[in-house]
């Protein structure tokens, strides 16, 4: 063939492969048929610096919830004005809700502004955790017909991904995150940075082995404390994850989840607010406060606790036990002053412990896994599966749409042979 020709039909095939489909990245997504809400988080970086209160504002949280989830010590003066820097990784809560049969959060809303185009919103703004096929899908009434220009001003829903997975995990309080992979992150990574383990993260997210790619949306199960509210209570279901806080009934009630605990332990919030009475009935006792007598029988424990939000009021239970051993101080969660750079925290992209940079993991158990492994769902959950955007046959999409990329590749190897 004359080195010309050659060279044009080369140039030909490659132009072809650019516009052709790239595998869509994975998310987990989880099937649901009822209307519960529970809690749940999505691991976000910021694009550029921002007020906590601006970072509030484009997931619709409460500031002083956002910094607590964060464990930031808000006691500092107008925290929620202080400025976040670019690149930090926060967790950011999000209610989980059941839309059109999957879970995520439809409470999300998004006032554009001038340049804004769906791929910016989507890659930038939110940070890859939705796209912009799934902004305009939730969006049938906004004028998006070019995708390009967006009126300013024009009020958008984003559908953020999110799963409850019964907030267990092996049958123990778990709360749910949803983390967009990096391009130098691996499952061994991820698992030794978050606690867990590569076969615990494949099970959650259906994976059928241990290989992810940048953009994916994976599911990561965080040990936590769970609450035990009447389902009455407006903060019924209250999941905190291990090592961070949350703020409950008008910002008068302050959860923690200590290191290494399972318990829930409310007290009243550091916050100058009104709030109604925070002492147990018929006891000298405030909300979080206990007392504790050894006898030969053991230890008489007596507790105020924190039991929901009932009506606009602070609801609590005094109760009386008898406990094998004196409890010893309550271990709080270690805060942290509002970040003004980076830190190298726990909560960054996470590569290989292997890898130059990995963060080390601490336990000998987590195995690296490359084979495939059989995907179990989270005990007390219903099973994921990947996908990309809304259909449960990502999988097979992503196989079928390297195909024609690798023909067009071996055409091209062809054509440079002859």
């Amino acid at each position: 063939m004359p080195a010309l020709l050659r060279a044009a039909t080369v140039a030909f095939l490659l132009t072809i492969g650019a516009f052709l489909p790239r595998a869509a990245p994975k998310s987990t997504i989880e099937p649901c048929s009822n209307s519960n809400t529970c809690s749940a988080l999505v691991g976000y970086t910021l694009y550029t610096d921002l007020k906590a209160s601006e970072v509030a504002s484009l997931f619709s949280v409460d500031p002083i919830s956002l910094l607590l989830t964060n464990a930031i010590d808000i006691s500092y003066p107008d925290v929620e004005n202080h400025i976040l820097p670019s690149q930090l990784f926060l967790r950011v809560p999000i209610p989980c809700s059941c839309i059109d049969g999957i879970r995520k959060s439809g409470s999300v809303s998004y006032k554009t502004r001038p340049s804004d185009t769906l791929s910016s919103i989507s890659s930038a703004v939110y940070g890859g955790l939705v796209s912009a096929d799934q902004i305009k899908e939730a969006n049938p009434k906004a004028d998006l017909s070019d995708p390009s220009v967006i009126g300013v001003g024009t009020q958008l829903s984003i559908p953020l991904p999110c799963t409850c997975f019964n907030n267990s995990d092996n049958n123990l309080p778990a709360v749910y995150m949803s983390y967009v992979v990096k391009d130098v992150d691996t499952l061994a990574g991820i698992a030794a940075r978050y606690v867990t383990t590569v076969s615990d993260l494949m099970n959650v997210n259906a994976l059928g082995s241990a290989d992810i790619e940048d953009g994916d949306i994976l599911a990561i199960p965080l040990s936590a404390c769970a609450s035990n509210f009447p389902t009455y209570a407006k903060d019924y279901g209250l999941v905190v994850p291990n090592g961070s806080y949350a703020i409950a009934a008008s910002h008068c009630v302050q959860c923690s989840c200590g290191p290494g605990s399972r318990n829930l332990y409310c007290m009243p919030a550091s916050l100058a607010v009104s709030c109604s009475s925070m002492q147990c009935r018929n006891s000298n006792l405030m909300l979080g406060n206990l007392t504790a007598q050894q006898s030969s029988a053991g230890c008489n424990v007596t507790s105020c606790s924190y039991s929901g939000f009932v009506n606009g009021t602070i609801s609590s239970t005094l109760s009386t036990s008898l406990q094998p051993r004196c409890p010893g101080s309550q271990l709080f969660p270690l805060l942290s002053a509002p970040p003004t750079v980076v830190p190298d925290t726990l909560f960054s992209p996470a590569q290989s412990p292997s890898e130059s940079g990995g963060f080390p993991t601490s336990n000998p158990n987590v195995v690296p896994s490359t084979g495939a492994v059989i995907g179990f769902p989270p005990a007390g959950g219903p099973a994921g599966s990947a996908s990309g955007g809304s259909s449960g046959a990502c999988s097979l999409t992503n196989h079928l749409s390297s195909f024609p990329i690798m023909l067009i590749l071996g055409l091209v190897k062809f054509v440079l042979s002859l």
